[in-house]
């Protein structure tokens, strides 16, 4: 007989033990689900309220890399910068520097476009001086800021440098935001 009652013990322990094990599991793996899902949330709350504060930062960012670019094209270069008076050669010292200046001003916001944009940008910037090299190299040593103006203009009529980049900073933009 004591057998028999270690048995019934011992199913009873069972019975009581199998349907709290399963509890257990299924409580643990329910809470498991719960505290995932609510990290998820989490995150994408956090990436949401990243891609908040960042914005308008980035549409800033894309504002002064076209101001930048609209600057050193040409007509706006020449007509921002032009002294009447200076030789040619002082006159292109000017505006490879004024360029080279506004560069620097604007290297920071490299940080806020994708990669191939800044180097569309850095490509106009050295297109630009190459042109404005190209068209003081083409003139004589008597030649004024206004003859190195025009050529100037005239070469850049053939292919405009920062247009190219204007565009694709545009586009990429639009597609971003």
């Amino acid at each position: 007989m004591p057998k028999i009652e270690k048995m019934k013990e011992i199913i009873e322990v069972v019975r009581y033990t199998i349907p709290a094990v399963i509890v257990f599991l299924a409580a643990y793996f329910l809470l498991k689900e719960f505290f995932f899902q609510e990290s998820k949330k989490r995150e994408i709350d956090i990436k949401l309220e990243k891609i908040k504060l960042s914005l308008p930062i980035r549409l800033q960012a894309y504002e002064r890399i076209i101001l930048f670019l609209e600057r050193i094209s040409p007509a706006n270069l020449v007509m921002r910068v032009h002294k009447p008076g200076l030789s040619a050669a002082d006159f292109q010292k000017t505006l490879v520097q004024t360029i080279r200046d506004e560069y620097t001003h604007n290297l920071s916001q490299q940080l806020y476009v994708s990669p191939k944009v800044w180097e569309m940008v850095k490509s106009a910037r050295e297109e630009m001086i190459r042109q404005i090299n190209t068209s003081a190299a083409q003139l004589t040593e008597e030649a004024t800021s206004t003859d190195l103006s025009n050529k100037l203009l005239e070469m850049s009529m053939e292919k405009l440098a920062t247009k190219k980049a204007l565009d694709f900073l545009k586009d990429e933009a639009r597609q971003n935001f």
